[in-house]
């Protein structure tokens, strides 16, 4: 008792006239259907259509195509007497000893289908009532899932516990239906008038259970994705990576409810329709994506260009068309020198030498200026209050007495080599203008 092959692929229109009726798939069926009743197909002017009736009983000599994608299943009182998982035409028969009960060629099934087969099968009598029934085993899309309250999870991005609302979608695929059909299928989908068994039907109790065993392991599955360094540790990247949190959530269900190794069954993509994050969350990712706009050599040359334009600002509002540009070199050559290096260094908002950090040396003790102190970024005291790029090198004094150098004509015993190397340097580095440059380097040597 089982099938003949008659023939492979697909059924022809030739070949359709020469079977005048055969059992096969109902038409319109809903995309979310997995398993429904083998109705006839009859000869009705010239070609078959599809009957009404639902009736799927099988006796000595039915003839089915099983189209790609299907697999067909003959039942005798619940127990699985047969399984066809090839495209093609078959006959049923209790009388040929060539008969085979089991066909399924390689590639679209688990492993385990074969064990299941061995598993479940059950002969039968030939001349008792047997029903036949097809599986879907096409991706099953449009299976819907949504929490109604926040969900949480260890995020390795943030750092810390993440909270959301989220609702979205989710496809699946039955990869044994020997499993589905004997461990998940309730057995009032298996009868003779059988209705379709449809994941989206809002009365399938084993459906409804699916539903549920997916938003409990949501969480997990956000947990999973966001802590592999494989996906990018990127809380971000969920809602565009269907495949990759597809596999997130199918390792999380598997852990937690067995749906390949018990139910023969495995989710395949994910669309995330929808991510509220609750309020901490929503502060932490922007308070996570500034300091990421801020990290690394980006914000190395934001904060040198925020320097640069706070020197030209304070050149520009010096008193004295003489002196412009010249109210920054209050602070010290020195003092410059070392912010630009400041800028440079790994990590943005670490002190450098000379700017936030060590401050200018100086030959005597340090009088503020009158009004008090001047704080804060960039605020300076003012040129004529203290003498620019004051060194306090104690070997001048004595090597001064024996050999003269040329003196500027603040007369304050700097050496104007040095300070004209410090003005290029920061003028190379476009710290300063050309025309700050040039009144400087003036002022240094006294025209």
């Amino acid at each position: 008792m089982g099938f003949i092959k008659a023939f492979s692929g697909a059924i022809g229109g030739t070949f359709a006239d020469q079977w005048l009726d055969y059992l096969m798939p109902p038409t319109r069926l809903p995309d979310t259907a997995a398993i429904f009743p083998a109705v006839q197909k009859q000869q009705d002017r010239g070609r078959g259509s599809n009957t009404k009736g639902s009736e799927n009983i099988i006796s000595n000599g039915s003839r089915f195509v099983v189209p790609e994608n299907y697999a067909l299943v003959t039942f005798h009182n619940g127990e699985i007497t047969g399984f066809v998982g090839e495209p093609g035409g078959f006959i049923y028969s209790t009388e040929d000893q060539n008969a085979k009960s089991f066909f399924a060629s390689d590639g679209i099934f688990s492993s385990t289908l074969k064990t299941s087969w061995d598993r479940f099968k059950f002969g039968g009598i030939p001349g008792s009532q047997h029903l036949a029934f097809y599986v879907n085993l096409k991706e099953l899309p449009n299976n819907r899932f949504g929490t109604q309250s926040e969900i949480y999870w260890d995020d390795a991005y943030l750092n810390a516990q993440v909270g959301a609302i989220t609702r979205g979608t989710y496809s699946m695929r039955i990869s044994d239906p020997i499993l589905f059909t004997k461990q998940f299928v309730p057995y009032s989908y298996l009868g003779p008038d059988a209705k379709i068994f449809d994941f989206s039907d809002m009365n399938n109790d084993a459906a409804d259970q699916l539903f549920q065993e997916v938003v409990g392991s949501l969480a997990q599955a956000f947990s999973i994705y966001t802590n592999d360094p494989s996906m990018g540790n990127r809380i971000t990247r969920i809602q565009s990576d269907s495949v990759g949190f597809g596999q997130s959530l199918s390792q999380a269900v598997e852990q937690n409810y067995q749906w390949l190794t018990d139910r023969g069954i495995q989710i395949e993509k994910v669309a995330i329709a929808a991510i509220e994050y609750d309020e901490d969350t929503r502060t932490l990712l922007s308070d996570v994506k500034k300091a990421d706009a801020l990290s690394g050599s980006r914000g190395n040359s934001f904060m040198q260009q925020a320097a640069a334009r706070g020197f030209q600002a304070a050149g520009e509002n010096a008193d004295g068309g003489g002196g412009a540009g010249m109210a920054f070199l209050g602070m010290g050559m020195n003092a410059a020198g070392g912010a630009a290096g400041g800028f440079q260094q790994p990590g943005y908002g670490q002190p450098g030498p000379g700017f936030g950090g060590q401050q200018p040396q100086q030959s005597g003790p340090y009088h503020p200026p009158q009004g008090g102190p001047q704080q804060g970024y960039g605020q300076q005291p003012q040129y004529g209050q203290q003498q620019y790029g004051q060194q306090s090198q104690q070997g001048e004094q004595s090597h001064s007495s024996s050999t003269q150098t040329p003196q500027s004509s603040s007369g304050n015993g700097e050496d104007p080599v040095a300070k004209l190397t410090q003005l290029k340097t920061m003028l190379d580095q476009g710290l300063i203008t050309e025309s700050d440059y040039e009144a400087a380097k003036a002022k240094v040597l006294g025209l």
